[in-house]
């Protein structure tokens, strides 16, 4: 009988230790991360359909994070948006802005981003993505388009002059190509937007990255690729918490060894 109920207690503490690392999560990190939508300035609360999406974002229309008016504002400079002017530095490379509309699109309109959405505490936002791995393909040439357009800053995120309303260089920022500023791909991709993107070593295609754009008619790869991460996310945590909690009932187990 003792025996007996000994190895019950010693279920019990595994059954809890294994529940307890199931909900274990990075923290700042979402739950669901899945066909969800960041809460964000422009994002809708729930992704679904948008037959009338615009140009670059026509993507994402069987299902998507932001709506028509959203998608159709984005393409503008300066977009009403954000007040972001991309001509800063003078006018950019069509090829260039082209990228940068692609991101936007991205970013407003992607239900895929959930494993790399984390809560931050900003007045126009409650979370954002960082580090998703940008094919390296996409990251490459971002690259190449623009680094012979003009900006003043290695960071856009923050930083600027917007006593006028809208994103100007700052005092002592000089205007030069986007090659100075970011001398590698990896320098633009990773630094422009405060990691929000992390270069990858995979290609497009691959199951392990996530496309900055994609054709329709081929279904969206980046579903796949945030199913991949989500999984690997969730074993992560899950391994990691039952290790904590086991490690923290040694003292206990020791003691029911002795008895």
């Amino acid at each position: 009988m003792n025996m007996a109920w000994q190895m019950t207690q010693l279920l019990l503490l595994v059954s809890v230790a294994t529940a307890w690392g199931a909900q274990s999560r990075t923290p700042g990190a979402r739950r669901d991360l899945l066909n969800v939508c960041m809460d964000a300035k422009h994002h809708k609360t729930k992704p679904g359909p948008e037959d009338k999406l615009h140009d670059q974002c026509t993507p994402w229309r069987k299902n998507a994070c932001c709506s028509h008016n959203t998608s159709q504002e984005l393409h503008k400079d300066p977009s009403l948006l954000y007040n972001f002017n991309l001509d800063h530095c003078g006018k950019i490379e069509p090829a260039c802005k082209r990228h940068f509309i692609q991101d936007n699109c991205l970013y407003e309109c992607s239900p895929n981003l959930g494993p790399w959405i984390q809560e931050v505490n900003q007045s126009w936002r409650k979370e954002r993505f960082l580090d998703v791995p940008l094919c390296k393909e996409d990251c490459q040439q971002w690259w190449e388009d623009c680094r012979t357009s003009y900006t003043c800053k290695n960071n856009w995120h923050k930083g600027w002059d917007w006593s006028s309303g809208s994103n100007k260089c700052p005092a002592g920022a000089t205007c030069r190509t986007f090659e100075t500023y970011f001398p590698t791909p990896a320098a633009l991709c990773e630094g422009i937007w405060s990691h929000s993107y992390k270069l990858s070593n995979y290609s497009r295609g691959s199951g392990r990255c996530i496309q900055m754009w994609f054709d329709p008619a081929q279904g969206n790869p980046n579903e796949e690729v945030a199913r991949f991460y989500a999984l690997a996310t969730s074993a992560g945590a899950m391994s990691h918490g039952i290790g904590l909690l086991l490690l923290s009932l040694v003292p206990m187990l020791h003691l029911w060894l002795l008895s």
